[in-house]
């Protein structure tokens, strides 16, 4: 980066400090044992970053939109469920070493593991795809330890405090990292081509997506992951990290790949695989995230005329 291009000093003072502030509960938790660590970060962050941050309310307002008949008691209940399983991942991820050594233990099920066993004897691509569920990072280093060496695909933080230290814990945990952009997407695609496996979140509003069903609502949802599967042959394996009733170990989940048809099928088909997972554990996704933001108004048209053009072509 240039000095140009570097922000004002009063900028950087405050992102600074904002990251520090998010990081600070993070520090302060890694002083507790392991075992203590990871609830204590998620008691923190439902009891303390949660109500801050608002973080209840999106919860709600997200319920409110895709589940609308769901008890009042459920709800009250996931408000605070749901910081709490995220605030566990986060304490995860930045306790490599011990998460690792406990993680890669994990029991590995599922009626997919067959068909990436063969794609890894052909010398075939791989594309895992997950959520904000349970735990992605478990189902990686899981998966790696089963002999799937991934290559991730990640967004970066806003932050840039918070997000050099995210990529580093994130690193950490397995490499190569592709960074969401145009030089990510052909380092990912040179990975690919090579063999490699990949391992890819696709449950974000997505703004360059068009509007598929989620919940029964329109979201946007990226057909990215598709293409490149169809495109190198790769088959297409949902994997989900389930956490267990203990709050600390996990159960990997590997599906069966994604039938090959087109792009808007197969991210169909995702998104209602992820959302049986969800609705059979709704404390595991993360319903902070605003994921039906933009499932209507500009962005949507643009990716519904998106949708016939592609279906014209049909």
């Amino acid at each position: 980066m240039s000095d140009d291009d570097r922000p004002p000093l009063a900028a950087r003072a405050a992102d600074t400090a904002l990251g520090m502030a998010m990081y600070a509960p993070i520090a302060l938790c890694k002083i507790l044992p392991y075992r203590w660590r990871i609830p204590m970060m998620g008691w923190l962050t439902a009891r303390v970053v949660a109500p801050l941050a608002g973080y209840g309310r999106r919860v709600r307002e997200n319920l409110a939109h895709a589940v609308p008949d769901l008890p009042e008691a459920e709800v009250r209940r996931l408000m605070r469920a749901v910081p709490d399983n995220a605030g566990r991942n986060m304490a995860e991820l930045y306790s490599t070493d011990e998460f690792i050594a406990r993680t890669r233990r994990s029991s590995v099920i599922g009626p997919g593991l067959e068909a990436i066993r063969a794609a890894q004897r052909e010398g075939r691509p791989i594309i895992f795809v997950t959520g904000h569920f349970g735990s992605f990072n478990a189902a990686r280093i899981a998966m790696i330890e089963q002999g799937f060496s991934m290559g991730v695909f990640y967004r970066k933080m806003h932050n840039r405090w918070f997000n050099r230290r995210y990529v580093a814990a994130m690193g950490a945990l397995s490499e190569p990292m592709f960074e969401q952009g145009r030089r990510g997407m052909m380092q990912m695609v040179k990975h690919l081509k090579r063999g490699g496996v990949l391992a890819i979140l696709t449950d974000l509003n997505a703004h360059d997506g068009v509007p598929l069903s989620f919940f029964g609502k329109p979201a946007l949802s990226p057909l990215a992951t598709a293409e490149l599967a169809l495109k190198f042959d790769a088959p297409l394996v949902p994997v989900w990290g389930i956490r267990r009733d203990n709050g600390l170990d996990f159960e990997i989940v590997v599906e069966e790949p994604v039938p090959m048809s087109d792009p808007v099928t197969m991210t169909q088909e995702v998104n209602d695989r992820l959302e049986r997972q969800v609705r059979a554990r709704m404390d595991q996704w993360l319903w902070i995230h605003r994921r039906w933001k933009d499932g209507i108004g500009p962005l949507a048209e643009r990716g519904e005329a998106y949708l016939e053009e592609l279906r014209r072509k049909d």
